[in-house]
């Protein structure tokens, strides 16, 4: 019986040993894994948070380039309302100078009739129809043709003028001639005007010129605008989809986040909750663990005594 009962407790003693040391290990392992997970979620924490910044500054880089589209769109729309307007006045002020300039030419040919005949070009005969021409061969008489109209029978009409005023004002009618002064020869009388028509209609083709240099200038510009606006228009919208699908692949790495740090979450609530179950099931065990095992040697040893006293030894031995 004295066997058994040491027996017994050297179980006792080899399952408390077993005890202790699984314990001891699954409160190492516990630990460990729980400071993981808070390491963990902590970097996830701030991965979220840093994404959810990187989110934030993209989403305003987007909303920049949008508005400078706006803003560009409106700046061509603008552009071209002004290139019109100002085709439309270089249009007006050619006619107007084109005019001007036969005008000039008309009188100056009326007047080289007059004072010098040879250099006087008539009016190119009237290009008869095919009906008109069976008529005549045939004895008959052409209906009147009216005359030309415009100023003083030229068929040159005035022009509206655009300026900054009236905008349909009409160019007045040159000055009438001033009184005939003293008699002068056909030359000295004809060489005054004539050189003052020859300078005004230089003038006139130096405006014409000048208009035409700024009106290529004026449309070339706007061609580059426009095209300069065109690329930039697309390389902007190339970078707000490129900013788009870098922001949704960062929202996904949120969710992605959001989502592993919940299931962390979650373990790490079992881990904690583990670690409490161990300490219910071995501190009294690891904390009593010294005490138990000096007392059952104690009773191993004071069990042997009493087996060998039974067994006749001396008890002055003991």
């Amino acid at each position: 019986m004295i066997d058994e009962m040491v027996t017994l407790l050297g179980k006792e003693q080899s399952d408390d040993d077993q005890k202790k040391e699984y314990c001891e290990s699954q409160f190492d392992f516990a630990d460990d894994k729980k400071k993981e997970l808070e390491r963990s979620i902590s970097d996830l924490e701030k991965a979220i948070d840093d994404a959810k910044g990187l989110i934030e500054s993209i989403a305003a880089e987007i909303k920049a380039l949008e508005d400078g589209i706006v803003a560009l769109d409106r700046e061509v729309v603008k552009a071209t309302l002004q290139r019109k307007e100002e085709h439309e006045d270089y249009v007006a002020e050619l006619a107007a100078n084109q005019a001007a300039s036969g005008i000039i030419d008309f009188a100056k040919n009326r007047l080289q009739k007059f004072y010098n005949p040879k250099l006087y070009k008539p009016p190119p005969k009237r290009e008869l129809s095919e009906e008109e021409r069976i008529t005549l061969n045939m004895g008959g008489t052409l209906a009147p043709t009216n005359p030309p109209g415009g100023i003083a029978g030229t068929g040159i009409a005035f022009l509206k003028m655009r300026n900054s005023d009236d905008a349909s004002a009409v160019a007045p009618p040159p000055p009438p001639p001033e009184a005939p002064g003293a008699y002068k020869k056909k030359g000295q009388e004809s060489g005054g005007v004539l050189a003052m028509m020859d300078m005004m209609k230089a003038d006139l083709e130096k405006s014409i010129q000048e208009g035409e240099f700024a009106e290529k200038d004026a449309q070339a510009e706007y061609e580059q605008m426009v095209n300069d606006a065109a690329a930039k228009r697309a390389a902007d919208t190339k970078s707000i989809a490129e900013k788009e699908s870098a922001k949704a692949e960062v929202e996904a790495e949120v969710i992605a986040n959001e989502d592993k740090k919940k299931a962390e979450g979650e373990e790490l609530m079992a881990t904690k909750q583990y670690i409490a179950e161990l300490h219910a099931d071995c501190d009294w065990l690891i904390e009593n663990y010294g005490a138990r095992k000096e007392a059952r040697a104690n009773e191993v040893d004071a069990l042997k005594k009493a087996k060998a006293v039974l067994s006749g030894a001396d008890y002055s031995m003991f």
